[in-house]
């Protein structure tokens, strides 16, 4: 199964046209998909005193963070769709890890001696798609690369998932219509593994 954790508030934004372009790839290509919406199924991101104290017990009080755990457990195939904000990705987006990734041998990672070890190993490929202001080189070579050296090479990693790949639609602002349909072609046509 391909999970797709789409973090937009906006259903005219871009990021909202590559996930309708997603969903048409896949069901063409006859692949089972379940999405995940953070904004319009209304995620809580933010822990509250309960949540928290919950946590070294895998428990939750949100029955959205037990269903998204349970799909990230049943995905072999993510693919993240975000717009990259301030240098990093939404706080939607890593309120999202913060509850869903429970600590437990059966849940997201438990922590060993050496650091935290993944246990969603289920995830064999993840796919990271991003919108930004920025433009591509900018965001690797002078903003510093946050999202693949923390969220991809760090997070992702730790939590288990495999063959990560990065792909960025830079200069969303100032892009014009020929270019944003000529991406959305692309990702029409991309083949995702699963």
């Amino acid at each position: 199964m391909i999970l797709l954790i789409y973090c937009h508030p906006y259903d005219q934004s871009f990021n909202h046209a590559e996930l309708e372009v997603i969903k048409e790839n896949l069901s063409a290509a006859h692949q089972e998909y379940q999405v995940i919406d953070l904004y319009a199924e209304q995620f809580n991101p933010v822990y509250s005193k309960e949540e928290l104290k919950l946590y070294h017990q895998g428990q939750t009080t949100d029955p959205l963070v037990t269903k998204y755990l349970k799909l990230c457990q049943r995905a072999k195939t993510v693919i993240f769709i975000t717009p990259f904000w301030w240098n990093d990705i939404p706080g939607m987006l890593k309120g999202f890890i913060d509850k869903v990734m429970k600590e437990g041998e059966d849940l997201s990672h438990t922590v060993t001696k050496t650091g935290v070890k993944g246990e969603l190993t289920n995830v064999q490929h993840c796919y990271v798609l991003t919108t930004s202001t920025s433009p591509t080189w900018y965001i690797r070579f002078v903003l510093g690369n946050a999202i693949k050296k923390i969220f991809i090479n760090k997070t992702l990693r730790q939590l288990g998932f495999r063959n990560v790949k990065w792909q960025n639609f830079g200069l969303i602002s100032n892009s014009s219509e020929k270019r944003r349909k000529k991406y959305l072609t692309k990702l029409h046509f991309q083949r995702f593994r699963v």
